[in-house]
């Protein structure tokens, strides 16, 4: 979308969006330079101005990111939106493939557990010092 010169009364500054959405400002440029946050215009004084619609972009962005996914499935979800589609089938898919990596970080989680339970199984509280090794309870 071209940026054209707005008056200012049409949209909001990039510090009023922070303050009305809770996001530093340092995080609306960076949405704003990977795409997920379009600018409107900017004003005659050359300010960006946001829509009043970037909050609700802003908390579905903080809402899929709560899911766990990343910016750039995000985007993806958000590019089909300004296709003019609806991104729940992306977002279905996205959140299945989340459910795939949760589960992958808990046989992983588990994998840790055991051999840090076996660790603390043989864990000597004064073992004796074995030349330069720092711990001999870890035995690397």
């Amino acid at each position: 979308m071209p940026m054209a010169a707005v008056s200012v009364n049409t949209g909001m500054k990039i510090g009023v969006l922070a303050g009305r959405s809770g996001l530093p400002v340092k995080t609306l440029r960076y949405y704003e330079d990977l795409g997920l946050l379009p600018a409107i215009g900017r004003s005659e004084g050359g300010y960006r101005l946001f829509a009043e619609e970037s909050l609700r972009r802003l908390e579905f962005i903080r809402r899929l990111k709560t899911l766990g996914l990343s910016l750039e499935e995000i985007q993806g979800c958000l590019a089909v939106h300004d296709a003019g589609d609806l991104p729940c089938g992306d977002i279905h898919m996205q959140l299945e493939r989340q459910i795939e990596r949760i589960d992958v970080q808990i046989r992983e989680l588990g994998q840790l557990r055991q051999e840090l339970q076996g660790l603390l199984a043989g864990w000597q509280s004064d073992p004796a010092k074995q030349g330069d090794v720092i711990c001999p309870n870890l035995q690397v």
